[in-house]
């Protein structure tokens, strides 16, 4: 099985995918993650790294292709990312959202905060700015948009709830499925 999470920043994708992976036993993986790695080795940040994407595909398509390409050879996995539904079809799709104070917040504290953000209404600013440019990049290079919640198999508000209920309820959605 392959569980793809996807969701608005800040919704806790990252933090739900590893807490569920490791309650699965299957491997994690994260695209925000290689994301910000590739910012980082170009020496800008994720905001940047996303604005370029906007004038080539490059920064978007080895992401891309790289979970093609796991969901391809792989099984038994949970991947963060916001196009996973898209690039693994075959996977349970779900969404993950909050409101966007509990978002911009949880961007704020977070320890990958790369744009060093100076306030948490900065964080809101930078919430709208990223998601403006992945609508624009995605509806341009794919013509899906990854907001569009029809798209999933389960949509959780993790608003109120903790990063272990979520993937409680995953689990739970899982079972009454008859997937575990």
């Amino acid at each position: 099985m392959i569980i793809t999470i996807s969701g608005s920043a800040g919704s806790g994708k990252s933090t739900v995918g590893k807490i569920l992976a490791k309650k699965l036993g299957f491997r994690h993986y994260s695209i925000g993650d290689m994301r910000r790695k590739m910012a980082s080795e170009r020496g800008i940040s994720i905001a940047e790294l996303n604005r370029l994407g906007e004038k080539t595909d490059s920064t978007d398509r080895e992401p891309d292709e790289y979970q093609r390409e796991l969901g391809r050879k792989e099984d038994n996995f949970v991947i963060d990312s916001r196009l996973g539904f898209h690039f693994i079809p075959n996977s349970v799709k779900v969404y993950l959202d909050a409101n966007p104070e509990t978002r911009a917040r949880r961007v704020f504290s977070d320890e990958r905060n790369e744009e060093k953000l100076k306030s948490i209404e900065d964080a809101k600013k930078c919430l709208v700015e990223r998601e403006k440019s992945d609508k624009k990049r995605y509806k341009k290079y794919y013509g899906v948009d990854c907001y569009d919640k029809s798209h999933y198999d389960l949509i959780i508000d993790t608003s109120n709830i903790s990063a272990e209920k979520v993937a409680d309820r995953i689990i739970d959605f899982l079972k009454n499925k008859k997937m575990l």
